[in-house]
């Protein structure tokens, strides 16, 4: 879905060049190759989405300048035709296969470098997630306005269930606590997804409540194959793993005694709408304006590691540590910036966001990558109008 957004998006800027429509475009491509990275290991099928959102990358950077002084030669940018693309974006909705056309100009680059920055967050090991933790606890950290975000939220869940005369408080504050993610955006589909599952299985725990009353047995069967299903189906879909935790959370209260049907079922329920709303309420209240700076950064910091990069390939001699450890460094780089552009698109009350400097950025990137990877003997010049 993102990518055949991508292909869309781009169709629409390539029609109506314009503004408007080349950051809605930018926008789109971004996400796109945002859920490629967090969908996981590459399969053929999301290579294939790859080499689409390269095509609308590379209609959308017919008006974006993604070069800098002393950049190296990119390749001539052949914008594809709106009606082609938007044929590849219902192709790609569909359910037959995902369409396969010709490579686009810099596809074995871009391909590359999306390659090098999955390998870069696979490859983070315990000593680098500690210094980070130990970076966002630290003063004017982007990432503390979403602890304090967690803080109120939980605590006014907590005071607001008490107040509403409700048994179980607690559960409010799980809710709340459930919710907070990278951005507002983020937290708001997870209250969705947390109030929809918890709502259904509050129904799927009435349904089955009878039939596990019948004997210990049936009540470790219900509790098991819920516990399974969570297990099996939070990962996937946050909303459908709700819909088994419920159920499995309330059948555990039976192990201590039987309760009332109708007091569980409304505590639950009001504990979710209590701790959904509040949560998002804190959400709202507290701002992170700090995720606008923390993308300026990255992008400077990007600039700067394509800089030195470059630098390192126009020597003559190249000290192949200096090679490795400049394109080390340029891979952390865009790493860190497409986290942060994830992170401060879905906050609000921002300032404009650079999206195209952020795409051209990561376009500029991907081919310095690849450059370097060729004079290392990493990655082997391939035709661009060949198979890839």
């Amino acid at each position: 879905r993102a990518t055949a957004r991508a292909l869309d998006a781009a169709a629409a800027h390539l029609a109506d060049p314009g503004p408007r429509t080349r950051h809605a475009a930018a926008a789109a491509v971004h996400a796109a190759w945002q859920s490629l990275l967090a969908a996981g290991h590459p399969t053929p099928t999301r290579r294939a989405l790859e080499r689409l959102v390269v095509h609308a990358e590379t209609a959308t950077a017919g008006a974006v300048p993604d070069t800098f002084p002393g950049d190296l030669p990119a390749a001539p940018v052949l914008a594809p035709d709106p009606d082609r693309l938007r044929s590849w974006a219902r192709q790609t909705r569909a359910r037959g296969p995902v369409p396969t056309p010709p490579p686009a100009p810099g596809t074995s680059d871009e391909l590359f470098g999306i390659e090098s920055e999955r390998a870069a967050r696979r490859a983070t090991g315990r000593r680098d997630a500690r210094r980070a933790l130990l970076r966002s606890l630290a003063p004017g950290s982007p990432l503390l306005p979403i602890g304090v975000r967690a803080l109120i939220g939980c605590a006014l869940a907590g005071y607001v269930s008490q107040a509403a005369g409700v048994g179980r408080p607690y559960w409010a504050i799980v809710t709340a606590a459930s919710l907070y993610q990278a951005n507002v955006t983020l937290s708001w589909n997870r209250a969705l997804q947390r109030t929809l599952g918890n709502l259904i299985g509050v129904l799927v725990f009435a349904a089955v409540l009878p039939v596990s009353r019948t004997g210990p047995l049936a009540l470790i069967g219900f509790c098991l194959f819920f516990g399974f299903a969570a297990e099996a189906l939070i990962t996937r879909n946050y909303w459908l793993g709700s819909v088994a935790v419920t159920p499995m959370a309330l059948l555990v209260l039976e192990f201590g005694g039987t309760h009332p049907a109708g007091e569980l079922i409304g505590d639950r329920v009001l504990d979710t709408v209590i701790g959904a709303g509040t949560g998002l309420l804190a959400a709202v209240l507290v701002t992170n304006r700090r995720a606008g700076g923390r993308l300026e950064k990255a992008l400077a910091a990007t600039e700067l590691a394509r800089a030195r990069a470059v630098s390192a390939l126009a020597e003559p001699r190249t000290d192949p540590a200096a090679l490795d450890a400049a394109r080390r460094g340029l891979t952390g780089s865009l790493v860190e910036l497409r986290d942060a552009d994830d992170t401060a698109a879905g906050e609000w009350w921002q300032r404009a966001l650079p999206q195209e400097q952020v795409l051209a950025a990561e376009r500029a990137g991907h081919r310095t990558l690849a450059a370097t990877a060729t004079r290392q003997g990493l990655l082997a010049p391939a035709p661009e109008n060949g198979a890839v």
